[in-house]
Parts: C-alpha cells; sequence; structure tokens
C-alpha cells in the first residue's frame, strides 16, 4: 500500500463537479483546443485567454494528441492487447481503441476519467464497442481503480497492459502524490507493461506560467514541474528513445517549438 493514496481523497474546489456545466474542467478545454464541441462558455473563454498569449496552443494540443497515438501504436506494436487510457477526457477521434485496433483488433480497452460528463461522453460513444469500456475514476486513488477493473474482469493484470497518463499528472498537486500514484500503477501491472505520460513543463515561457496561474482553484489548476522532475516519476521504467522530451520531438524532425512545452516519455516495465 502507498501511503498518501489510499485514504479518502482530498475535496477541493479544483475537483469538477458532475454536470456542471457552470465551472471550468481541464477536459473540456483541452477538447475545445482539438477542436471538439463538448464544452461551455467557461471552457472556452479560458481557451481564448490562453490563445490569446499562445496562439500556437492548438498546435501544441495536436502535437501532444499525436504523442499519445505514437505510445498506443509502440505498445501495440510490442504485442500489449490491453490498455487503460487514465484521465482519457472527452473523446475526440481517434481514440486509443481506435489507434490500437489498427494494430490488433482484439485490443481491449479501458477510459478511466473522474469528471462524470466525460463518463457519460464515453458510454455514449462506445455503447456499440465489444472490449471498450469506460469508468469513473480517480486517479488519485490508483488501486481502486485497478480492482474495479479486475473485479470487472475488463483488464487481466497478470497480463502486460499499455497505461497512458496524457495532460494528467500536471493536475495532480504535489500534496495528491503523483510520484506514488505512478509507483503503485507500476507496481501492479506486468513486466513488459507500458507507461505513457505527457507533462506540462517548467520550462514554458513566464508569460504562459503567469496565464496558467489563473486557473488556481480550480479543475484546470496545473503545476507544471521540470525534465528532472517528470522523469523521476518513471523511475522504474525503461525509458524509451528519446527520453523526457517535448512532444514534438517524438513525432518527426523540424515541428516548432512552443512557448508552453509538453513533456512527453514512454517507459517499459523490465
Amino acid at each position: 500500500m502507498v501511503e498518501g493514496i489510499e485514504g479518502p481523497a482530498p475535496e477541493s474546489n479544483r475537483l469538477p463537479r458532475p454536470f456542471d456545466t457552470d465551472k471550468l474542467t481541464s477536459a473540456r478545454v483541452y477538447d475545445y483546443l482539438l477542436g471538439g464541441k463538448d464544452n461551455y462558455d467557461v471552457d472556452q473563454d479560458m481557451a481564448r485567454q490562453m490563445l490569446s498569449s499562445t496562439p500556437e496552443l492548438k498546435t501544441l494540443a495536436w502535437f501532444t494528441r499525436s504523442f499519445m497515438h505514437k505510445a498506443v501504436e509502440t505498445a501495440a506494436d510490442a504485442g500489449i492487447r490491453q490498455f487503460i487510457d487514465l484521465g482519457s477526457g472527452t473523446p475526440n477521434s481517434p481514440n486509443v481503441h481506435e489507434v490500437a485496433r489498427e494494430v490488433e483488433p482484439s485490443a481491449r480497452v479501458v477510459y478511466v476519467d473522474y469528471d462524470q460528463i466525460v463518463v457519460t461522453h464515453c458510454d455514449a460513444l462506445l455503447a456499440r464497442s465489444p472490449g471498450v469500456a469506460a469508468l469513473w475514476g480517480d486517479v488519485r486513488r490508483p488501486h481502486d481503480i485497478l480492482d474495479e477493473l479486475v473485479d470487472l474482469e475488463l483488464i487481466d493484470l497478470d497480463e502486460p497492459v499499455a497505461i497512458t497518463l496524457v495532460s494528467v499528472l500536471h493536475y495532480v498537486m504535489d500534496h495528491e502524490h503523483p510520484a506514488e500514484i505512478l509507483a503503485a500503477l507500476r507496481d501492479r501491472i506486468a513486466p513488459g507493461s507500458y507507461l505513457a505520460i505527457t507533462h506540462g513543463s517548467s520550462d514554458s515561457s513566464p508569460e504562459i506560467l503567469q496565464v496558467l496561474a489563473g486557473t488556481n482553484d480550480t479543475s484546470a489548476q496545473v503545476a507544471f514541474r521540470s525534465t528532472a522532475q517528470t522523469e523521476a516519476f518513471l523511475t522504474g521504467f525503461e525509458l524509451l528513445e528519446p527520453g523526457v522530451v517535448p512532444v514534438q520531438q517524438w513525432l518527426r524532425p523540424g515541428l516548432p517549438d512552443t512557448r508552453m512545452v509538453m513533456l512527453g516519455a514512454i517507459g517499459r516495465k523490465p
């Protein structure tokens, strides 16, 4: 048991409330940046504020989404047939199951999110997709999520699995023990499993960090961290090349730098 993540999850104004369209949520801001329609005025206002100082933010959102696709393809090509998308956010095609099933049509995928609106959208999308499921879960309670996945026979933790945490961990504050969350996941998954993360970098430009400070005390509050701190989250995993680098460096040469830096990394449990 990992101390600090097994007791009652801390409550705060940052947590999304079911179907509360007056409160900002990170999932809906991200959906807006990706061109989705499952967002509301409060989310659009924050996204526009961010875009006013960082017009390349939509491009970065697509770099990040493309990194997720690459991570899923990498795991599927390595023989992984089970996928858990933690903090999945509002569905935007191609989703994890669509990418994984391009490699292996029988791949099993579970989407997990804390926002009930997101889970509802996932349920509607996946209603006719056997082997694909949506689950409500709090990433700060990883054992509860894994236990439910096993109890519902959605995932076999005795077999390798791929876990994606795309733009999730920077919404976990230091007092919510992000390193312990990843350690809990690492210790429960089988050897040969993959873990892919993206994380906002404290090397982002100061004006970007200042804009993000406007999200404090909302569910979109962030804690951007250094490359070294992000790499430490993957202790116990073998890092794939090119390591912990801006996400666009995982895609192809020549993609532009962005003032908001989003780090990406893929690890394999030996």
